[in-house]
């Protein structure tokens, strides 16, 4: 017989519960606060659910009522330094933190409720029903909520999509050096997300002060927890990762707040990240004023049993206990609240003109100006106001001959010397001798705080580095292997960092760089060798730049570095190993947005290229020697980027346009540049634009199918050998 020895866990896991006496000895005034926000919350919940009764809410309204004992008591032992973001499901946890940042002494219940809190609903419930005195004007809406001088980061429609960005912001409190720390919310669906779990790893990894707060309020949806996870009891996944966990009855706020007030004390001596799990329960259905019985799902005698805990029921009956407030004190609270958000409602709402009595509308001056649709996709590029700008025909340092690769270590060396908030992050970024392709060569041991080398996990570190640049304090530089492994953190990437930006009103900025290499042709087949250039052209958010030179690697990364807008740096293993021109001191100049570069004049005929796909270009060219073609490499592949003067210029001279890469035909960036040109310059141009991709196919693992799979200079002679027929 095999001998069997137990395992503990190395993370404790507790319930932790509040008795008759703790809530004998909880200060009065942290009670009668809590029962302010509570009430507030609540009654601002029902006034939402009446809107949208009315159809006066576009899009859903998920309401938190029953679940705002968890939040109330959560936030109240916070301080406006910690962060804090959400769920769908966020209303209660935005307005708790948004209410004690205006009253961080509390809310006296008994009085009249001041004109900050009169202020914060109105901008809350103006936010919720898409107007433009919102905090993001009516962008984000319900399920969007930001506020950042609160603390509050941002409220989350993906499931499980917020909790990365919490731990980049929990990494920016770290780093900083003060005792801040990062709640992220989220509810029993989201703890079998994969970003959810692979961030608990990394938190805990990294020693991150970020709590996981589980709304576990049995559904998920329809689904009760039960059918989906052999472990309901959820905060069991902390333990699985030497997280410290406590469990509590989410309907008793005054358990919530002591627990909170144990985990706050581990992450603020510096132990690392927490796990509270909370039992709440929602009591109307996962969107609209119906309750879940009337779907089905649920019992009305299972409802009731939940009712009969309200956390307001249970403060109010200890308030009441213990003579801080009286029954008649506590409705007039309630009374206050609801004539508090009728008196709003005043300012958001009118008469139905022609309607029947009591229908309404609202105001038609409190709607965005249409025109405001994509302000703030991007930024005004005002960041670069003082940069210094140089290309090759103006740059006046020595230049040498290097290896690309060289340039890319160089200009990331000097970055990192010279600003502080320089963070570079990605798998094996910090060994290797600089990463797998020596692009980090040095880094980790001049600056071993600022390059982290991350677990296998891309929507767990990328989204880490989207809350670091939301943050604001830091400046993230992620390295994706391959740009394959972006499908992975697709969610971080064109969910979050793309839509940041223009979701919470068009002008925070998003200073996130991203690097990863496009590796076709070497043998790593179809899932190490993408060109995701046309995918990203079709993400409104990001800037794309794309280096075929050392001079122009260092000058686009600088401009990429200095940029508020996300922007994705493609490299290509073809130019690693390549040699050029390269600054050999000078290594602080920028490149322009918005810059393309003509690399060969000609007349007859325009060439669009970009990255190794150029090279190959201008050696077809060379070869044919009867094709006076004139080359541009794009250097910047977005729409708000791209350099319209120089190929206006070059279409109007040649009247032909080829656009030459190496990827896929079905992911083809020059799919949409094609129509773009078309639509521009028809007027111009002899015959449609021709293009020039890969075959249909990934590139495969046979050297022979993966030649036949993507295109070079063979594929380009052949090509403007038949354009010069025309």
């Amino acid at each position: 017989m095999p001998e069997h020895n137990r395992l503990d866990p190395a993370a404790p896991w507790v319930e932790v519960v509040a008795t008759d006496t703790d809530w004998d000895a909880a200060d009065p005034a942290l009670l009668t606060s809590m029962l302010g926000q509570l009430v507030l919350i609540r009654t601002f919940e029902e006034y939402v659910l009446d809107l949208a009764r009315a159809g006066l809410v576009h899009g859903p309204a998920h309401s938190s009522i029953g679940q705002e004992g968890g939040a109330v008591g959560s936030v109240l032992p916070l301080t406006s330094r910690d962060t804090v973001n959400g769920s769908h499901r966020g209303h209660h946890q935005f307005l708790a933190k948004v209410l004690a940042h205006v009253e961080p002494k509390g809310i006296d219940p008994r009085r009249e409720f001041s004109s900050d809190v009169r202020a914060v609903l109105l901008k809350s419930l103006a936010e919720i029903c898409g107007l433009d005195r919102g905090f993001s004007h009516g962008r984000g809406g319900s399920m969007h909520l930001q506020w950042k001088e609160a603390g509050a980061i941002g409220t989350n429609a993906i499931v499980g999509g917020g909790v990365p960005l919490a731990a980049g912001s929990a990494w920016a409190h770290r780093h900083s050096g003060g005792d801040a720390v990062a709640v992220t919310y989220f509810g029993d669906g989201a703890t079998n997300i994969g970003s959810t779990l692979e961030t608990m790893n990394l938190a805990s990894a990294w020693h991150l002060p970020l709590c996981f707060f589980i709304e576990n309020n049995r559904y998920a949806v329809s689904t009760v927890v039960t059918e989906a996870t052999g472990e309901p009891r959820l905060s069991g996944r902390g333990p699985g990762f030497g997280i410290a966990s406590w469990k509590v009855d989410g309907m008793n706020p005054l358990a919530v707040h002591l627990a909170m007030h144990e985990a706050l004390a581990h992450m603020r001596a510096g132990k690392g990240p927490t796990v509270i799990e909370a039992d709440v329960y929602r009591y109307f259905h996962q969107n609209g004023p119906f309750p879940g019985s009337a779907f089905g799902y649920r019992t009305k005698e299972e409802e009731k049993e939940w009712r009969d805990r309200d956390p307001i029921r249970q403060l109010s009956g200890h308030l009441v206990r213990r003579g801080i407030l009286s029954r008649d004190e506590i409705d007039a609270t309630t009374e206050r609240a609801t004539r508090l958000l009728a008196s709003i409602g005043e300012v958001l709402l009118e008469p139905l003109p022609g309607g029947r009595p009591g229908q309404r509308r609202i105001k038609p001056d409190e709607w965005p100006d249409p025109s405001w649709v994509d302000v703030g996709v991007r930024g005004d590029l005002g960041e670069f106001s003082g940069a210094r700008l140089a290309d090759r025909d103006t740059f006046t340092g020595a230049l040498a001959e290097q290896k690309f690769i060289d340039a890319v270590s160089g200009v990331m060396a000097r970055r990192m010397e010279t600003d502080d908030t320089v963070v570079v992050m990605g798998e094996d970024v910090h060994r290797l001798a600089g990463g797998t392709n020596g692009a980090t060569k040095g880094l980790k041991d001049a600056h071993p705080d600022r390059v982290l080398g991350t677990p296998i996990s891309e929507n767990a570190f990328t989204g880490l580095g989207g809350g670091i640049a939301l943050d604001g304090r830091y400046k993230p530089v992620v390295e994706l292997m391959y740009a394959d492994f972006m499908w992975v953190a697709a969610d971080q990437l064109f969910n979050q960092i793309a839509k940041a930006r223009h979701m919470y009103g068009g002008d925070g900025a998003v200073p996130f760089v991203l690097r990863s290499k496009v590796a076709m042709g070497t043998g790593y087949g179809s899932q190490h060798s993408m060109d995701p250039a046309g995918i990203f052209a079709t993400s409104a958010g990001w800037r794309i730049v794309a280096p075929s030179t050392p001079f122009d690697y260092v000058g686009l990364m600088n401009s990429a570095l200095r940029c508020e807008d996300p922007v994705v740096v493609l490299e290509h293993v073809d130019l690693y190993t390549s040699t050029g021109e390269g600054p050999v001191e000078d290594l602080d100049y920028c490149i322009p947005v918005g810059k393309a570069a003509v690399r060969r004049t000609g007349s007859q005929l325009t060439v669009l290229s970009y990255l190794a796909m150029t090279g190959y270009v201008l050696e077809a060219v060379e070869s044919l020697g009867s094709v006076d073609a004139e080359v541009i490499d794009l250097r910047w592949l977005d729409r708000a980027s791209i350099d319209w003067d120089t190929i206006g210029t070059s279409i109007k001279k040649t009247n032909n346009v080829l656009i030459a890469e190496q990827g896929a035909l079905g992911t083809s960036y020059g799919g949409w540049l094609s129509d773009e040109i078309q639509r521009r310059f028809f007027d111009w141009l002899d015959q449609p634009v021709q293009r020039l991709t890969g075959g249909e196919a990934s590139p495969s693992i046979s050297k022979v199918l993966e030649r036949a799979a993507i295109a070079r200079a063979e594929e380009a002679s052949a090509k403007l050998d038949e354009m010069g027929r025309y």
